[in-house]
């Protein structure tokens, strides 16, 4: 039967997710438009963010916040050009994005010395098999198949070599290991709700050193240049941005995060974001058609959380009666007003995926899952008549 409990915000899109509660347009009302980024009340609106940004994260003394353009793949992209090259590198991958950057560092860079480990969806590779000698480009939280990185117990502290994170999906939903982590990269429109189009650029003062010490030999676009006269162009980790922010955004972003402050900070958002991944792994727990694609349980992701199809009768049908059923019960859900945007990513297996970051109201999760039985059911037997 119908459910007759709807989400009150049926948001469950992963980039750009929803807001945080509460929000509205008239918040923008005291944004600077029509202003310059680079006049003082520009640089000090851009400099909150960056310095809220790096309290609440409880950034070590000596990390780097940056603004910088094409958000998390931008962010990504210019600390991949920047930083490799000096040594050998490892990547990790597991999902679409982590594929991304092992396709970059092999056939854009085209560099040498590369090993690649990967696994499927659902898996990790053997994260032991990184080598502290080279430098290990991975992503913390898999966006497209809802695995994350458990810990950083297997990233040593006598590393030699650079850890290079994307961390865009796992930024104010889980606690990362700073000190092992020196460089990571996320954007707006995760977990805190922002819009599009920026990105966060985290250094750590090893990363910076190898800035300062690493020129490499290819030519660098203007965007991804940090350095001048081999020193690091510290204005932009102050509120000096390589190109013209949007302040719409930074005034978007600058509200979500007083937000994560009001409401307790990292603390209160990581606990969010597990009460909504704990509301969907009980419920798979008991379904009889899905559970969670994740295979192991301290690699479930509370953000990106994806689920996979487990009904017999699901499997034979083929790839494209698969996708088909999939689109049928996504846009039931849509057409009922109870979630949208909840359909796996196109590279995933067929399947589903909740976004569970701290601006998901736990009840709205809990409210949606009665409803996905009932897609589910809907299309199925659309399907087999």
């Amino acid at each position: 039967m119908k459910p007759t409990v709807r989400p009150a915000r049926p948001f469950f899109s992963s980039g750009p997710c929803a807001k945080r509660p509460g929000w509205s347009p008239d918040i923008l009302k005291n944004a600077l438009a029509g202003r310059s980024h680079r006049s003082a009340a520009g640089k000090a609106r851009i400099g909150e963010v960056i310095s809220l940004t790096a309290g609440l994260l409880r950034l070590p003394a000596g990390w780097r916040v940056g603004i910088v353009p094409a958000s998390d793949t931008g962010a990504v992209e210019m600390a991949l050009w920047s930083l490799l090259g000096p040594r050998g590198i490892d990547v990790l991958a597991w999902e679409s994005f982590g594929s991304d950057w092992v396709h970059d560092v092999l056939k854009e860079l085209r560099l040498k010395d590369v090993r690649s480990f990967t696994a499927p969806y659902g898996a990790l590779p053997d994260l032991g098999q990184a080598s502290p000698e080279r430098d290990v480009v991975f992503t913390w939280n898999g966006t497209t198949s809802g695995v994350r990185v458990p810990n950083g117990d297997w990233i040593s502290d006598a590393r030699t070599g650079l850890t290079i994170v994307d961390a865009t999906s796992a930024v104010f939903a889980m606690d990362l290991p700073w000190p092992k982590i020196d460089v990571a990269t996320f954007s707006w429109q995760k977990v805190l709700g922002g819009e599009a189009q920026h990105g966060i650029l985290i250094l750590g003062p090893r990363a910076v050193a190898r800035l300062e010490s690493y020129t490499p030999s290819w030519p660098m676009p203007k965007i991804f240049r940090m350095t001048k006269g081999g020193k690091l162009v510290a204005g932009i980790f102050e509120g000096e941005t390589i190109n013209t922010p949007s302040m719409l955004c930074v005034e978007d972003a600058l509200d979500a995060l007083r937000w994560v402050q009001e409401i307790g900070g990292l603390a209160a958002t990581i606990k969010r974001s597990e009460a909504n991944l704990a509301a969907v792994a009980e419920w798979a727990s008991e379904s009889t058609w899905a559970a969670l694609l994740a295979e192991r349980e301290e690699t479930r992701s509370c953000t990106s959380i994806c689920l996979k199809v487990t009904d017999p009768w699901f499997a034979t049908r083929d790839t494209a009666g698969q996708a088909a059923l999939i689109k049928r019960a996504t846009s039931l859900l849509e057409k009922e007003g109870v979630a949208f945007d909840i359909g796996a990513y196109r590279d995933a297996p067929p399947g589903f995926r909740i976004w569970g970051g701290a601006t998901v109201e736990h009840k709205d999760v809990a409210a949606v899952l009665p409803w996905l039985d009932w897609a589910y059911a809907s299309a199925k037997d659309e399907a087999s008549q």
